[in-house]
């Protein structure tokens, strides 16, 4: 028995109530991008049912309609604790609702925050501002070249980021610089994440690498990973899911980098048979397109993870369940480049319900990501005490 939950980082499906407290009114990824790229040709998440989750929604997807018998129960869920950002996400699906926000820094980090990382790695920092990652290393990658200063920023969602040139500062280093980054973060300044950027190239030909780490805060209690794995089961990280869970919980990981190499690790896990929980983050909707707001290549990596689809489907038991969600929002269509704060997708299915003839059904606008845990942990016959209500018996 096995669970596989592929979460497509940044695909939300249409603005949450309070949107506008973000500044995300008007967003809605999946949607927008869909009608901004003159429709999308997703043949087998129609078949699952990603055009009755938009018509039920009350929003045209174009190019992908609904269809009569959807493979898949498919809905839409809300976030229930407050911010967009990656880990909160994260962390919601698997039972954890936060009370409070990570912090977040529009004007730079403090002066103590500052001071007391140069202390610490013995340089001068560049930067200290929001910045477009990309855009930052083009901007001050000549004087960190020069210096051997890291470049520090931030964004709209709750982390410390720091890029240096490979040559200048090697990988394994920058690593370090995270990790004592993260140990002075605490408190009232406990970001969410710590994220180290390495970059490549020659001024003016900057581009970042595949070496990125995050350096997530741990989890402030059990979540469904630690759960299953309590239960004597694998949970099988693949991308950056050790990094945001920071390996609590995880049994077995392949950490890689890039949409195909991560579908890859589910596939492998599938063909290995362990019992348990595969979960993978798809992250170049988020990192290679949303923050870039490059539409093209947003809705042609929804339609190459669709090509994929049925090597997975493939793959799948009769004791199986597929789930597939978003964290976020990051609609690539709009001026800004950060997460936005919407709704996400769900859809899950078990060949299981397909054998006994039962095509997917509604399930409605859930009030919580976490109820997408609850679901997981019945299906896995794993107690459930976290936040979030099960609606198995909507898919089975």
């Amino acid at each position: 028995m096995r669970a596989v939950l592929v979460v497509l980082d940044g695909v939300g499906v249409g603005e949450l109530p309070d949107a506008g407290a973000y500044g995300d009114r008007g967003s809605n990824t999946l949607v927008n991008t869909a009608k901004a790229a003159g429709g999308l040709s997703l043949p087998n998440f129609g078949r699952l049912g990603l055009g009755n989750l938009a018509a039920d929604a009350g929003a045209e997807l174009a190019g992908v309609s609904a269809c009569d018998s959807p493979m898949a129960s498919y809905g839409r869920m809300a976030q229930a604790s407050p911010g967009k950002d990656t880990t909160t996400g994260h962390w919601e699906i698997t039972g954890i609702q936060l009370e409070q926000a990570f912090p977040t820094y529009p004007a730079g980090f403090p002066p103590e925050i500052i001071t007391a990382f140069e202390r610490s790695i013995g340089r001068r920092v560049l930067g200290n501002r929001p910045a477009s990652g990309t855009e930052i290393i083009m901007e001050l990658g000549d004087a960190h070249m020069a210096t051997g200063s890291p470049i520090v920023y931030t964004s709209a969602d709750s982390v410390f980021q720091i890029a240096a040139h490979e040559d200048v500062i090697a990988p394994d280093e920058l690593y370090e610089m995270c990790r004592t980054a993260r140990a002075i973060l605490t408190g009232p300044h406990a970001v969410g994440r710590v994220i180290a950027r390495p970059f490549e190239g020659s001024p003016g030909r900057f581009s970042r690498t595949d070496r990125r780490r995050d350096f997530s805060l741990p989890p402030p209690g059990p979540t469904l990973l630690d759960l299953v794995a309590q239960a004597g089961l694998d949970v099988m990280g693949c991308g950056k899911i050790d990094d945001i869970f920071a390996m609590r919980g995880i049994t077995l990981t392949r950490h890689v980098s890039g949409n195909d190499k991560i579908f890859d690790a589910v596939l492998s896990f599938l063909d290995e048979g362990r019992p348990g929980l595969i979960f993978a983050n798809l992250i170049d909707f988020d990192m290679k397109w949303g923050h870039r707001n490059d539409v093209e290549g947003f809705a042609r990596g929804l339609e190459h993870v669709d090509q994929r689809l049925p090597e997975l489907l493939r793959r799948l038991q009769d004791d199986d369940l597929l789930a597939i969600c978003a964290d976020h929002g990051n609609d690539p269509t709009t001026p800004s480049t950060d997460h936005s704060r919407e709704y996400v997708p769900v859809l899950a299915m078990s060949p299981a319900a397909a054998q006994l003839g039962r095509s997917g059904r509604p399930i409605g606008v859930r009030s919580t990501f976490a109820d997408l845990g609850a679901t997981i942990a019945d299906f896995l016959e794993i107690p459930w005490s976290l936040a979030g209500e099960s609606f198995l018996r909507q898919v089975l």
